[in-house]
């Protein structure tokens, strides 16, 4: 009787211990599931993505650049990294629920222009002189002004399988004069790229090459335009 008592208590102890072990991990798993999520955090990586980062024999050639803030539309002035289904109600952004920038669109496009346009000729901030000894034709009689305008900067799925990256700038190259600005040239760039994936790393990697696509081709026609447009 006594040993059939012992074991019964015995039994009574594991059992009180294997609910409180249970009641724990269910607690423990509630916990990480009310965890919030940390939403990944995106750029354009280090750059250098034509391989030219040394100085182009080319550069003193050209002018001083004084480049502006770049102006975004308002939807797109926020961290989130957004897209469109073209196949239901393209008009609507929608962003990402675990993916960020880590700036605002516009602030990284501009990094990427600087970075780029810098290779060849000095780019400086509005306002900013350079020393009177400058030697860059044009540099005595005015620096020029870039302005940019970021139009369009999402993922656009053209089908549940398939999504490129989208890009629209608009720059504006202008005189700045005593009298107001004297517009120079005007010209619009739109580039597309395919994304790797179905997902906002896919997004962000096509939306990367044809912002690097974009500043390539407004880096040449900016060449074209200095070849052209006299001072």
């Amino acid at each position: 009787m006594i040993a059939t008592d012992c074991a019964a208590r015995s039994h009574r102890r594991m059992a009180l211990v294997t609910l409180l072990l249970g009641m724990t991990a269910a607690l423990g798993g509630c916990a990480l599931a009310d965890k919030p999520q940390r939403a990944d955090i995106y750029d354009f990586g280090p750059g250098d993505t034509f391989g030219q980062r040394t100085t182009n024999p080319l550069a003193a050639a050209l002018a001083p650049l004084a480049l502006a803030e770049v102006e975004a539309n308002p939807a797109l002035d926020s961290t989130a990294v957004v897209y469109r289904l073209a196949y239901d109600n393209v008009q609507q952004l929608r962003p990402y629920a675990q993916a960020r920038w880590s700036m605002p669109p516009a602030q990284l496009v501009r990094q990427r222009l600087r970075s780029q346009l810098g290779l060849r000729r000095a780019v400086l901030n509005p306002g900013e002189g350079v020393a009177a000894n400058t030697k860059a034709p044009g540099a005595d009689l005015g620096m020029r002004l870039l302005r940019v305008e970021l139009e369009e900067f999402s993922q656009v799925f053209e089908s549940a399988t398939r999504s490129t990256g989208l890009v629209r700038l608009r720059a504006t190259l202008v005189l700045p004069a005593a009298a107001g600005e004297r517009l120079l040239a005007q010209r619009e760039f739109t580039l597309q790229r395919p994304a790797p994936s179905l997902d906002a790393a896919g997004g962000v990697r096509a939306l990367t090459l044809a912002t690097d696509a974009a500043v390539h081709e407004l880096d040449q026609w900016l060449q074209q335009v200095a070849s052209s447009v006299p001072n």
